[in-house]
């Protein structure tokens, strides 16, 4: 049982500097800086400390699509539609080494539990791994039928693909399924075992990888669902969409807690910190939004246990429809079908 609501969440901070859309944002492991992207090929990071400058990184020659801080907080990774994934240093120098990484646009950058190493993922419909301070390739995955959208890497823990070999030995790269043209975002739950999966068609899907079912589907929002994020502990999946809104979920009683109004226009992103104390959003109107989560504070101390994937559900309230799909599957949920089962083939050839 989810811990009962002990506030509303709260509009924290807004920050303006983007020239155009902002397209992804992540927080610093210890929530003392945010970076974001967007669609004018710059990089902000900004500080969460009151009056504090923020630092305006360029370098990419089209959208940065893609960011994330590496577990130390000391380097920060973006990946940009002109195909390249850049290694920041994030101060007011903003010095970054550059990966010729893909022969197309790169979705994803994820920096592996130890910060030596960084997964991309890419439209070229590769998943590909880097050392992070040889600037070095070190392997790709290149059996997907199609775009790449998400990959992590996970560590010591059984995906259901596998174990993962210790931290001395190579990464278990855990890669998002080669979705349809229909999934504009994915994310996998902190268990490993589940991801979520944003539609044009305005849903939200939640699948098993280990099984191939579809848990959870959410009818939520009016316009396409442009980006998810999962909290650290499991229990809550927020989501943005191009109706104006952030929605948040409680996914183990499958009800719907909160709609969040304050961009105008599509949001296009959104993310939790790494607490789940503070979550980020961002908008077609350029700004970037920091709001505190303030439902969760029961959850604060859950986020160092073993997160539960979500249950299995079958409900309807009001605009809110949760369901388990028996009936024969849609040609896209097909085609996700099969990308997951071609990934867990390849995840086993790739396994020592």
């Amino acid at each position: 049982m989810a811990a009962p609501c002990a506030e509303d969440p709260s509009l924290e901070r807004h920050f303006k500097g983007h020239r155009d859309a902002v397209t992804c944002v992540d927080f610093s492991i210890n929530t003392k800086q945010l970076a974001s992207g967007s669609m004018d090929s710059c990089l902000m990071v900004w500080h969460m400390k009151p009056q504090s400058r923020a630092y305006r990184f360029t370098g990419h020659k089209d959208a940065v699509t893609c960011v994330n801080f590496s577990p130390s907080g000391h380097l920060l990774a973006s990946g940009s539609r002109d195909k390249t994934v850049r290694i920041w240093v994030p101060n007011v120098k903003g010095e970054s080494t550059v990966f010729r990484a893909h022969t197309a646009t790169v979705r994803s950058v994820h920096f592996c539990s130890d910060g030596q190493s960084f997964v991309t993922a890419s439209d070229d419909k590769t998943v590909k791994v880097w050392a992070t301070h040889r600037q070095k390739f070190l392997f790709s995955l290149s059996q997907h039928i199609n775009w790449v959208r998400c990959a992590k890497e996970q560590h010591g823990q059984d995906t259901g693909m596998g174990k993962a070999p210790n931290v001395s030995g190579p990464p278990i790269v855990h890669s998002g399924p080669c979705l349809s043209s229909f999934v504009t975002y994915v994310d996998f739950h902190p268990s490993g075992t589940c991801i979520a999966a944003a539609g044009m068609d305005n849903t939200v899907k939640v699948w098993d990888v280990r099984t191939h079912r579809l848990l959870q589907h959410y009818q939520l929002h009016s316009a396409a669902v442009n980006g998810l994020s999962f909290h650290p502990s499991g229990n809550y999946l927020i989501t943005a969409s191009s109706d104006s809104t952030l929605k948040i979920l409680d996914l183990m009683e499958g009800r719907l807690l909160y709609t969040l109004h304050g961009h105008q226009g599509p949001a296009t992103t959104v993310a939790f910190s790494r607490t789940g104390e503070y979550f980020a959003s961002g908008g077609s109107d350029e700004q970037v939004m920091v709001w505190k989560s303030n439902f969760d504070i029961v959850d604060h101390g859950e986020v160092t246990k073993v997160p539960r994937p979500p249950a299995t559900l079958a409900s309807s309230m009001g605009n809110l429809t949760v369901s388990i799909l028996e009936q024969r599957l849609t040609l896209t949920e097909d085609k996700l079908k099969q990308c997951l089962e071609n990934q867990q083939l390849i995840m086993q050839r790739a396994t020592p």
